[in-house]
């Protein structure tokens, strides 16, 4: 009888439900969205300010020591300190390994070259280029600052490697704001110009430069007279900062033109970090063995240096505080806005669970009435209206996360691809099993809270009272 009173309840009343079910399933489909959102947003707001540069910087910790005498300051000007490439594998083994997304070491020379351009274009600005076609070459020693990087390097652990993970990162991976003309270097004997040394030596893509063999590689020898050693040029780049007065090198021609091999005097690194708050900033020396071990496991700019600085011998690793600010201020006001949305909806779907449930229990006055004269208990009864709201709100909640996760993938299409377009990828990275408890757990928490007071006014009905009215 139970259950017959039951399915009668839901198909007698149509309307009354599915007005209250589309209440709840719309209230579900926001909330679902916006949990979905929010377990992506952090990363997909890191690719997005991922334009601002590295969030970390390495640097030799000598480099940071200054030696004063009598008030002069001894330290060298270059720093004279460098860093070792092959420690940067150590990062692999760091707590959080996982959240580094690039890496860009670099270091920078300077090159005793003469150029070989193209014959057409000697102008008088530019005498060091090669003469016409007619006339032999000529050319004039120039010092040209360079800079060595990663461009297109592989970074992954020999395990990584062996289970075909790791990630391709470089200079252009974090300076995705660089505009290149042309194509990054693929080998030792390929470099590109900054837009505004390419212009003051007017050489352009396809031309190359003569570089006396290194002084170091020559005293190895014994040889007296330098060798010529060419680097071709693949493309223009326009930075809008100093790299475009600079030659781009591949790190280990820089190294070998600095006779410095398996040194680097920078590293950037990219990494996806918490929003920094007052608990980030405390100093770990400083905190009690539990309070450390919280500091330590969580994804801290701050912590993620620490770790860094444990890891390579001799590193200062320091958060860069414009770009981890910024990026902690604009998920901290996104996460806010989501949730703001979320507590709306669901009081919304609460308030229209409650008037549609009111009006359904004025309508079954009668019902109730008699039940009661036919010795139902309260119990009964109370079940009874909350099994019809549970029942609508599982179903609700149920098509609500199905909605919610397509408006999510949606949502993060529409707002972070470039194309707009939701893929079969997009919402299976968006589709997460984990919410759907949790958003069935709402709509029966809004199911119910918004039909107590309606199911307490019935109860308190007298029964016969009500048949006297009705008869």
């Amino acid at each position: 009888m139970f259950f017959r009173l039951l399915f009668e309840s839901f198909y007698r009343q149509r309307r009354r439900k599915l007005l209250a079910g589309v209440a709840i399933l719309l209230g579900t489909t926001a909330v679902t969205a916006m949990l979905a959102l929010a377990t992506t947003i952090g990363d997909r707001i890191h690719q997005e300010l991922a334009v601002y540069g590295a969030n970390i910087v390495v640097t030799p910790q000598a480099d940071t020591l200054d030696v004063k005498v009598g008030g002069v300051n001894l330290k060298p000007a270059t720093g004279g300190a460098y860093l070792h490439e092959k420690d940067l594998d150590k990062l692999h083994g760091i707590f959080w390994a996982n959240n580094i997304t690039g890496v860009s070491p670099e270091l920078p020379v300077t090159l005793h070259t003469t150029v070989v351009g193209r014959p057409s274009e000697r102008s008088e600005e530019s005498p060091h280029l090669s003469g016409t076609a007619d006339s032999p070459n000529e050319a004039t020693a120039t010092d040209i600052p360079a800079i060595g990087l990663w461009f297109n390097h592989r970074f992954a652990s020999p395990s990584d490697i062996a289970e075909g993970k790791g990630f391709n990162t470089g200079a252009p991976a974090l300076h995705p704001w660089w505009k290149l003309s042309g194509s990054w270097p693929s080998n030792p004997h390929e470099a590109v110009l900054g837009e505004a040394l390419a212009k003051t030596l007017n050489l352009h893509q396809g031309d190359t430069f003569d570089l006396p063999e290194p002084a170091w590689q020559m005293e190895a020898v014994g040889r007296s007279i330098p060798l010529a050693v060419q680097l071709k040029i693949t493309g223009i780049v326009s930075s809008g900062d100093a790299t475009d007065g600079k030659l781009l090198l591949p790190l280990d021609t820089a190294q070998n033109f600095a006779g410095t091999p398996d040194t680097v005097s920078r590293v950037d690194i990219s990494a996806r970090t918490k929003p920094e708050d007052a608990f980030a900033r405390s100093d770990p020396d400083k905190l009690s063995p539990k309070q450390r071990d919280i500091w330590y496991c969580r994804p801290y700019a701050n912590s993620i240096a620490y770790q860094i600085r444990e890891a390579i011998p001799g590193a200062q690793a320091s958060q860069v505080r414009q770009v981890e600010q910024s990026e902690g201020t604009v998920l901290s006001r996104i996460s806010g806005l989501m949730w703001l949305i979320s507590a709306a909806a669901l009081l919304a779907a609460g308030f229209a669970v409650s008037a549609a449930m009111a009006t359904a229990i004025l309508e079954r006055r009668a019902e109730i009435g008699l039940m009661r004269s036919l010795g139902a208990s309260r119990g009964v009864i109370a079940l009874l209206f909350y099994s019809e709201t549970g029942v609508l709100a599982i179903l609700a909640g149920f098509c609500g996360y199905l909605i919610g996760s397509g408006l999510a993938a949606w949502l993060g299409a529409r707002i972070f691809a470039t194309d707009g377009i939701v893929t079969a990828m997009h919402l299976s990275a968006i589709l997460i099993p984990a919410l759907l408890p949790v958003v069935v757990g709402l709509a029966l928490l809004v199911a119910i809270a918004g039909s107590t007071p309606a199911i307490r006014t019935a109860l308190a009905m007298d029964p016969s009272a009500i048949l006297r009215a009705d008869a």
